[in-house]
């Protein structure tokens, strides 16, 4: 880690961090915080997967169901309309609707290969924007002149690296530069996760074994083919399969590279410097353990 103490950490003139967890456990609304205190860059791994690395493809996409539309399709063709995707920070839905739900086409679904397609085209996004983080740390201090950093991680950051393996060469290169501190949520707050994903269920990026797996699965339960398959109904299922799988991978992350916070800690964080002692207590916590 690169801060070996919390004193370390606490009179470090530059402080940076990583933000890990499941989606909806904290980690936007710590990085949102910390922004507004004035002193914080805030890096979007999800925001620059959409923007730099996926933004053609979402808007190839645009353009695609618009060309089911005759009237659009003739004002796309003489270019007197122009689609643009409005991503932002705070609303990431162009990203997760182009990767889509595999199944039924007459529910909205898409073709599995499609969709295996488009988790490809995630997966490779998402590593090129962690990789990124290190020259935004350089950009933000440089160009912004910010002294501290923090790096809003997508949920998935789990899947696209080793976690078991000490010298996954992704996670040694990022936490040479910053701390990741994994936002640890409590049974409640899954158990409201999953409530609040099975109202309104997003499609999300998944590990090529474990979802193979988890088709393969959900067809042979459902004595389903790919044509019946309800979309939403897969992804509720998988998603009940996948908190248990990323909770043990985030933990074996915090346990080789980085920290770990409570969500409910973090929720009654109201400012920096609390958030500040939470890491500090953290890593007192790790380095008493080892």
């Amino acid at each position: 880690m690169i801060y070996q103490t919390a004193k370390a950490w606490q009179q470090a003139e530059q402080k940076r961090i990583l933000l890990f967890g499941m989606s909806g456990v904290g980690k936007t609304h710590l990085a949102n915080m910390l922004r507004d205190c004035g002193d914080w860059f805030h890096y979007s791994v999800d925001y620059r997967i959409g923007t730099r690395y996926m933004g053609e493809e979402i808007v190839d996409n645009f353009r695609r169901e618009a060309m089911k539309n005759p009237f659009l399709a003739g004002l796309l063709k003489s270019d007197s309309i122009c689609l643009e995707s409005k991503i932002t920070f705070k609303n990431l839905d162009p990203l997760s609707t182009y990767l889509g739900k595999p199944g039924s086409a007459e529910q909205g679904g898409i073709p599995f290969a499609e969709y295996c397609r488009r988790q490809t085209l995630h997966r490779e996004g998402e590593i090129a924007a962690l990789r990124d983080t290190i020259a935004f740390i350089h950009k933000a201090q440089d160009i912004y002149r910010y002294r501290n950093f923090v790096c809003d991680s997508g949920g998935s950051i789990c899947e696209v690296i080793d976690p078991d393996n000490p010298a996954d060469a992704l996670m040694a290169l990022l936490s040479h530069h910053i701390l990741p501190v994994w936002i640890r949520g409590s049974d409640d707050l899954t158990q409201e996760l999953v409530k609040r994903f099975n109202r309104s269920p997003k499609p999300m990026y998944y590990e090529p074994d474990f979802l193979q797996e988890a088709w393969d699965a959900y067809l042979a339960a459902e004595a389903s083919t790919e044509d019946t398959v309800d979309p939403n109904a897969f992804i509720r299922w998988t998603f009940a399969r996948v908190i248990a799988r990323r909770t043990e991978r985030y933990e074996a992350m915090a346990h080789h590279w980085g920290v770990t916070v409570a969500s409910e800690d973090v929720v009654d964080a109201r400012d920096e410097r609390e958030l500040v002692d939470l890491i500090a207590h953290a890593i007192d916590r790790r380095a008493s353990l080892s």
